[in-house]
């Protein structure tokens, strides 16, 4: 690959890039910026920059933010965009927090590496002046709802589709497959992340159910995730606003948050509990485990069982189906479902999923659904997380991120399937009606398209 003159020590990033940015005055010229990018996403080294016009590619993962010791490279900050928006009495400020953060934010405040701390991270929240705090564990239950269907639905109509179908919650994968795998976009889910699917919510049924106009609310999702920044700028994914505005207006991440925190001079180590609102504020351990590699792929069985059997999983099927869990990079499992004899996986890390998409391409392997996350773990250890530099604590802490996630969901939990929650319950009655409704479809799926020309300017059509 051409390197830019002057940029030889470190990944390339563009100026406009929406997640990530670098101070080169703490750069250190150590390239395990590169080295991360390179051995564990797949990105650096693998475009020309003779080919792109010399433009950098990335995907947003954030693995060179995690891999600096340096502090160098960090996240794009949008904590004084989040102020303003708090200072505006004319804007009701809502805040979401996805699964992962709860079980990162605590170790900004020297807890337990992973310890989970969503009673405290919510009452740090409303200690900021939030109007609203809301639980992205809904809106990853109304992923499911509507992933599961489209799965059931492509099962019942084989011939019409590719198979595997992949899931797409993940938005640096997503825009992997659009750049490196164009021809795998049919075989993506249309369903929209968590985060997007509750930004469509947020400025529909829960304005209509709260009163609020839509074009005052300011939606900030807190995320483990930096490519959640790219990805809320999708001009697609804002199907409730369209031309007045995103559907999701500002991503900061966990230690963002922390961060605003700590400017506050709020005590978080001792605050005490609070409760997320009502509505959109009490998602499944389904959906909470969506933080963990597995985890999506677990929930997504289970109802899919539900939809085709009439049944929920018992205790044992659910059990049957832990292979799929752990911190691994790479697990298969088959599960059988009514008359389908399901064979899935469920990948993170970037590069170990070019590897399956490599094996599933050369007929190696067959599949019917696959879970792709591009950090090591899953979405708990994603690039707006908590840095941990070294090696034997990152394992520790990854171990512990994904243990108290998935301490969460056990068999004595009241509410373990995503199409059982209430709230998922009460959205469909109410305002879409079922899943894979017209209105649905309008609000809560999406397309993707054919992004190769990034890596060869010349084919741009």
């Amino acid at each position: 690959m051409v390197k830019k003159e002057g940029f030889e020590h470190r990944v390339l990033i563009e100026p406009d890039n929406p997640s990530i940015v670098c101070n080169d005055d703490l750069c250190k010229k150590c390239k395990l910026c590169q080295k991360a990018c390179q051995n564990d996403i797949g990105v650096f080294g693998f475009y020309d920059l003779e080919k792109t016009g010399n433009t950098a590619i990335c995907i947003n993962c954030g693995s060179c933010i995690q891999a600096c010791s340096f502090n160098a490279i960090t996240a794009v900050s949008d904590i004084d965009r989040v102020k303003i928006a708090l200072n505006d009495p004319e804007k009701i400020v809502v805040f979401n927090t996805a699964p992962s953060v709860r079980v990162g934010l605590g170790e900004e405040f020297g807890l337990e590496r992973g310890a989970f701390v969503q009673g405290q991270m919510v009452s740090s929240i409303r200690s900021l002046g939030a109007d609203y705090v809301l639980d992205v564990t809904c809106g990853a239950d109304l992923t499911i709802t509507e992933e599961a269907s489209e799965l059931v639905y492509r099962l019942k109509n084989k011939d019409k589709y590719k198979f595997p179908m992949f899931t797409s919650c993940c938005p640096a994968w997503v825009k992997m497959c659009e750049m490196y795998y164009p021809e795998l976009i049919p075989n993506l889910s249309s369903a929209k992340s968590p985060i997007a699917m509750q930004g469509s919510i947020v400025k529909t049924y829960f304005a209509q159910k709260v009163n609020i106009d839509p074009k005052r609310i300011v939606n900030v999702t807190v995320a483990p995730c930096v490519a959640k920044k790219m990805e809320c700028k999708r001009p697609e994914l804002n199907a409730a606003m369209g031309a007045d505005g995103q559907d999701v207006d500002i991503v900061i991440t966990t230690v963002e948050l922390a961060k605003m925190i700590k400017e506050a001079n709020i005590d978080f180590v001792n605050l005490p509990d609070s409760d997320f609102d009502s509505i959109f504020g009490h998602g499944s351990s389904s959906g909470l485990i969506f933080g963990n590699t597995g985890g999506v792929m677990q929930a997504a069985l289970r109802t899919a069982h539900y939809y085709i059997t009439g049944k929920n999983m018992t205790d044992e099927q659910i059990e049957a189906c832990e292979p799929i869990r752990g911190i691994e990079n790479l697990k298969f499992l088959n599960v059988k479902i009514g008359d389908y004899d399901l064979k899935v996986a469920a990948v993170s890390q970037m590069s170990e999923a070019k590897k399956l998409i490599e094996m599933i391409k050369n007929n190696e392997v067959e599949l019917d659904f696959v879970e792709i996350m591009a950090c090591r773990g899953g979405c708990a250890n994603g690039g707006g997380q908590p840095r941990v530099i070294k090696r034997p604590e990152q394992e520790t802490t990854r171990q512990n991120r994904n243990h108290n996630l998935y301490s969460t969901d056990n068999k004595n939990q009241q509410l373990r399937f995503c199409h059982e929650n209430p709230e998922i319950i009460a959205l469909y009655n109410d305002f879409l009606g079922e899943p894979l409704s017209e209105k649905a479809h309008h609000l809560l799926h999406t397309h993707f398209e054919d992004k190769s020309y990034m890596l060869d300017i010349s084919k741009k059509k």
